[in-house]
């Protein structure tokens, strides 16, 4: 392992990629010893909708935080049993720029990404998350995929 890893992360989304991604990465830590962590990213683009259709802001975090707990929930069930979480951590806004941000404020992780498999053209056109925290993060980041 790469010297200078202090913990492992794996971004969660409740989907069945996330979960590949989450089992690899308790595999590590457990391996390692590092900690693992959790973190999931509540759309920006989900949370604007609801603001343009009239949705209170605390109904909007009421909505956010449900999001992260399906998603950590998720996760938790897929690691159960290998390692036990340390840590959820829950932002709002552009999935790949808040984990791009969270790498650059946390040093020292190593981010696991489960990947979607968008189709080509999608992937071409907007690109994916994983394939914008790979570009720009500055730090391990493994995507794992089916």
């Amino acid at each position: 392992m790469a010297q200078g890893i202090q913990s492992i992360v794996v971004a969660c989304d409740g989907s069945e990629h996330s979960s590949h991604a989450a089992k690899m990465a308790a595999d590590l830590a457990k391996a390692t010893g590092q900690p693992l962590k959790l973190l999931a990213v509540f759309p920006g683009t989900r949370a604007e909708r609801l603001i343009v259709s009239g949705v209170l802001q605390s109904d909007i975090d009421e909505e956010a935080n449900e999001y992260g707990r399906k998603a950590f929930d998720t996760a938790k069930k897929t690691v159960s049993g290998m390692v036990e979480p340390t840590e959820e951590v829950l932002l709002k806004g552009d999935p790949a720029k808040e984990i791009i941000d969270y790498l650059e404020d946390n040093p020292g992780t190593h981010m696991f990404l489960g990947r979607r498999g968008d189709s080509l053209v999608r992937s071409l056109t907007l690109g994916s998350v994983s394939e914008k925290v790979v570009r720009h993060a500055h730090g391990p980041v493994t995507v794992v995929s089916e």
